[in-house]
């Protein structure tokens, strides 16, 4: 589980002892196999590096509802634009990191700009194709999957089709006749729940 209300500027990029470097190159593939299609290493980017986003976040907006918020739509461009990633310009991190910045200077741009309700929340959906395939299965890509299984029909659906699908909140909520907010919770509590799975 994202502990929040214990980290806002961490992170849990390798195992103690791991060198900088190390880090690093491991990072740099897992993004690499995230380009490809590949959702067990996206799960696995996330659990490395989405405390140290959340706190790029937070330390932006000054709320922390909104940064888990940002941070999820973080994460969702991350698996559209994965394939613009080059190690060869920057590292995993400092790539992720400059994609959280962006977006949430758009984000304090709009505050600024008009009073957002949530039916004007920006769309998430980009014109980018969906990645196509899948990985072949793989140990922690059969964690992934009973991770997924763990959570509630609805939950788990919304979580596929929000990162892996191309749907949007606001779609989503649709199908599911639930307000906005509602279904951006179930998919927060789904992240959480899958985050604190992958690392037992």
């Amino acid at each position: 589980m994202m502990d929040t209300s214990r980290n806002t500027g961490g992170d849990d990029l390798g195992p103690l002892g791991e060198s900088d470097t190390s880090r690093r190159d491991r990072l740099n593939r897992i993004l690499l196999r995230v380009a490809r299609g590949d959702q067990a290493a996206f799960a696995e980017l996330y659990r490395l590096t989405s405390s140290k986003l959340f706190g790029v976040c937070v330390r932006m907006l000054r709320d922390r509802g909104e940064a888990e918020d940002m941070l999820q739509e973080v994460y969702t461009t991350v698996w559209r634009r994965a394939d613009t990633f080059d190690p060869s310009r920057a590292s995993a991190i400092t790539w992720l990191v400059t994609l959280a910045r962006n977006r949430t200077i758009d984000r304090l741009r709009q505050h600024r700009e008009a009073q957002l309700d949530d039916a004007a929340d920006p769309d998430i959906v980009d014109d980018q194709p969906s990645p196509a395939a899948i990985a072949e299965r793989s140990q922690e890509r059969r964690r992934l999957e009973r991770c997924l299984e763990a959570l509630g029909e609805q939950q788990r659906k919304a979580v596929r089709e929000a990162f892996f699908s191309g749907v949007t909140y606001s779609e989503l909520a649709g199908r599911a006749s639930v307000p906005l907010g509602t279904m951006k919770s179930w998919i927060r509590r789904s992240l959480m729940q899958l985050k604190a799975c992958l690392e037992r």
